[in-house]
């Protein structure tokens, strides 16, 4: 906020404190009436016993003196004069009796008004309007040595005979509008505060200006522009000046007529024009400005091309004009066709082989352009009316047609329906050409002359008789059917097929090119033909035939009978006549299959556990037979990958495999010099006992089927555990050392392990072969152990020989080795 504005808002707020500030004593009253710049004028009540009154008025921010003036009792409103201008004064009222004793007081604030400007000068540059400069008058604030403007505001004052106008404004320079042109006027200022306005200011004499011609403009040509206004009063001289649109070029005019003409001008061009009245003392009056648009010039037709369909248009194309808005085509006939945007239009329709002649008009605000030359133009021809096509002799066709008027030659199309096309120049009325059997032709004849072609014509279909298929091809579905198809034959509607033998016929009539003749013999040989008929040419008896014989006749399987674990063969029979080739296929989890010209084969290679679906396929040079029904073949199941034998006691094993896919239940044999061992079972294992303890065995298992299929499987041998020891004694001996005697079965050649366990602790040694007792140093006399004698075997100690019990007695009476007593188990 700038020091200016600081000290209004100061000297605001100053004017509020004057207005709140009143005070009464005694019932009086005192107010600031009026003020000038150094006059002010109060006004209070009286008091009924006051002879007369005393006013004291004393600068409130100043050391200038106050002044004192006295006033009769009966005065009530009085003018205080000489005061310094925008200044605070404090006014107090003393009402006196008679003795000059103050009976009652009353005291006020007020300001005086600004100091009055004065106007520096005033000028009219409107008709209706004067713009006042003046002085500002200021005001030093003493407690900030600062100066400020005095007044708030200002009230510029213009009067005339029977006008007064006054207009308030903020700073200078100010402005009075709402006056009349051309008049004389007499212009002062009065400063504001908030206690009043200043004195008026030396008034000065100031005239408005004339008002400006206000014109109008039209463009009567494209390179006119007419400027014409009503007369201004009391202007002498008009002044113009004209501007085109995007141009820093400007050209001024003089005049003193009521109009004024631009030439030379560009057409379609924007011109903005500036008109200003001046009067007889040569003063500058009021302005006005226009804008301006010419007429466009007149366009050229580019290009006029004829629109195609069953209505005949024409579209005319120009080149735009600069400034042009809107263009209208006309043509000789009275139509039109009216574009803003595009630079083309068309006119629809038009009458096919005439002759027009059109024109083109450019138009935008100001007006419409002069027309293009005339440019002439013909339509298409007509087309024919009636197209034929006549074919006097197989192939040898004639395209002929209604000749038409207006027309400088034809050319006749010629289409067939795989696409070849051939046309015909002539300037007669028909064309002949080669026609091939079996196609459609499309024809038509175009007309031409100077405008084109016409953009349609009739179009005749001429079909000619449907050709023989020439890609006909058998093929068998089925031992009693075959599947005749060709490439469908172009104007044929419907196919006649037959396939003969010597005493039957099978017809088949369909509109696709594909037959199926059922219900033939196997192994028989036709003759097939194939007939295209049209409705309109009829049938074509012409076609050659073909002979093709069926598929060969299903074999029957008689007989399959094993010749060892994984081959099998199949007997079947022969009943078809010439060389025949039979396929046999299993088909299983895997398919297998053997080939034969004679009536059996071997299947190989069969796979265990599985079941195969046998079929029998004959093969000639024809096709394949449908195959034979199917018989089932069961292969014997698979033996188990896996056999185990766990020996569970000296005389009794465990024997476990794997799984065995086709198997149903199981035979397992152990075998030996010494015996052997069987079980039955349909789980994949088996408790098998009468076991010899130290033999060798051999393993044998027999896979069985659900059916009764079997397979003998071999595997590795298995030996049993050693024996266990008999005859088991304990014996002290000498030293305090124990004995433990045995009797071995079967040969000595494992070594013996003996465990005691008594109260005083567990005791071992081993004995290796081939002897049979072991020596034990005793701790403890007088103890009962439990005495364990096992071979060691290849596996291991043997661990299910049965134990023995023994009370050793402490030596007493005997000497020597002394027997133990066996307890009783």
């Amino acid at each position: 906020m700038g020091t200016r504005q600081l000290n209004m808002i100061k000297l605001l707020l100053l004017a509020v404190t004057l207005a709140e500030i009143c005070a009464a004593q005694n019932d009086m009253t005192l107010s600031v009436f009026t003020v000038t710049s150094k006059t002010m004028t109060l006004q209070w009540s009286g008091s009924s016993e006051a002879s007369s009154y005393k006013i004291t008025i004393t600068p409130k921010f100043s050391s200038k003196p106050p002044v004192l003036v006295h006033f009769g009792g009966n005065t009530k409103m009085a003018s205080i004069i000489s005061l310094s201008p925008s200044t605070v004064y404090t006014v107090s009222l003393e009402a006196m009796d008679n003795g000059l004793n103050a009976i009652g007081t009353a005291q006020t604030e007020g300001i005086t008004a600004p100091e009055i400007p004065s106007i520096i000068q005033a000028y009219s540059k409107k008709s209706d309007s004067i713009t006042v400069e003046f002085t500002e008058p200021t005001l030093e604030f003493a407690f900030e040595r600062q100066w400020s403007p005095s007044a708030i505001s200002y009230l510029l004052r213009a009067e005339k005979e029977d006008f007064f106008l006054e207009v308030p404004v903020s700073e200078s320079p100010g402005t009075i509008i709402g006056l009349e042109p051309y008049t004389d006027y007499t212009i002062s200022v009065m400063s504001v505060n908030s206690g009043g306005r200043s004195q008026p200011s030396y008034p000065v004499e100031v005239k408005t200006v004339v008002t400006a011609p206000l014109f109008n403009t039209t463009s009567p040509a494209n390179d006119t522009i007419v400027a014409d206004w009503p007369e201004v009063e009391n202007a002498v001289l008009y002044t113009f000046t004209i501007i085109q649109q995007g141009s820093n070029s400007r050209f001024d005019f003089n005049t003193t007529d009521s109009s004024i003409t631009f030439t030379d001008l560009e057409a379609g061009t924007n011109y903005c024009i500036k008109g200003t009245s001046w009067d007889a003392e040569g003063r500058q009056g009021d302005d006005y400005t226009a804008c301006q648009i010419t007429r466009p010039g007149s366009p050229n037709v580019a290009h006029i091309a004829l629109s195609s369909g069953r209505t005949f248009g024409v579209f005319v194309y120009w080149i735009p004009v600069q400034g042009g808005d809107t263009y209208v085509v006309w043509i000789s006939d009275g139509e039109n066709c009216t574009a803003t945007s595009e630079s083309f239009c068309s006119i629809d329709p038009v009458e096919c082989g005439e002759s027009y002649t059109v024109s083109i008009v450019a138009s935008n605000n100001a007006g419409s352009s002069e027309p293009s030359v005339p440019t002439q133009f013909v339509t298409y021809p007509c087309p024919p009316e009636n197209i034929w096509v006549d074919e006097p002799e197989p192939s040898n066709c004639t395209l002929m047609w209604d000749p038409v008027a207006l027309v400088d030659f034809y050319i006749a199309y010629i289409k067939r329906d795989d696409g070849y096309e051939l046309s015909c120049n002539t300037s007669e009325a028909s064309c002949n050409f080669f026609c091939m059997c079996g196609y459609t032709y499309l024809t038509t004849v175009l007309p031409y002359n100077q405008a084109g072609p016409s953009p349609y014509s009739p179009v005749q279909n001429y079909t000619t008789i449907p050709c023989c298929p020439n890609d006909v091809t058998v093929s068998l579905v089925s031992t009693e059917t075959l599947e005749i198809t060709w490439t469908a034959v172009n104007g044929a509607e419907l196919y006649e097929t037959t396939a003969a033998e010597s005493w039957k016929t099978i017809h088949c009539n369909d509109t696709a090119p594909v037959c199926a003749l059922s219900d033939l013999n196997c192994n028989t040989a036709y003759s097939v033909i194939v007939t295209p008929c049209s409705e309109i040419r009829g049938c074509n008896n012409t076609c050659t035939a073909q002979t093709h014989e069926t598929a060969p006749c299903s074999p029957e399987i008689l007989n399959m009978t094993q010749s060892n674990n994984s081959t099998y063969s199949v007997f079947i029979t022969n009943p078809n006549v010439g060389e025949t080739d039979y396929t046999i296929t299993a088909t299983g989890q895997q398919t297998l299959t053997c080939h034969t010209k004679e009536s059996s084969c071997d299947l190989t290679e069969l796979p265990c556990g599985s079941s195969f679906h046998v079929t029998a396929v004959a093969t000639t040079d024809v096709g394949e037979s449908l195959p034979s029904y199917s018989k089932l073949l069961e292969t014997g199941p698979c033996c188990p990958t896996t056999v185990d034998v766990t020996q569970v006691t000296q005389a009794m094993t465990n024997v476990t495999w794997s799984s065995s896919t086709g198997a149903y239940s199981f035979v397992t044999a152990l075998t030996s010099m010494h015996g052997d061992a069987k079980c039955h079972t349909t789980d994949l294992h088996c408790l098998m006992g009468c076991i010899t303890c130290s033999t060798n065995y051999s393993v044998t298992l027999e896979a069985i089927s659900s059916t009764g299929h079997k397979s003998e499987c071999n595997y590795q041998g298995f030996s049993s555990s050693p024996c266990c020891p008999t005859g088991i004694k304990l014996y002290r001996s000498t030293n305090n050392t124990l004995r433990v005697y045995w009797h071995s079965m079967g040969p000595r050649i494992h070594t013996h392990v003996v465990q005691l366990r008594g109260k005083g602790g567990i005791y071992t040694c081993e004995a290796p072969p081939p002897n049979s007792y072991c020596d034990i140093a005793e701790t403890t006399c007088g103890d009962v152990y439990r005495v364990d004698v096992a071979p060691k075997g290849p596996n291991g100690i043997v661990q299910f020989c049965h134990s023995r019990t023994y009370s050793v007695p402490c030596p007493g009476s005997n000497t020597g080795i002394s027997r133990g007593k066996r307890s009783v188990s």
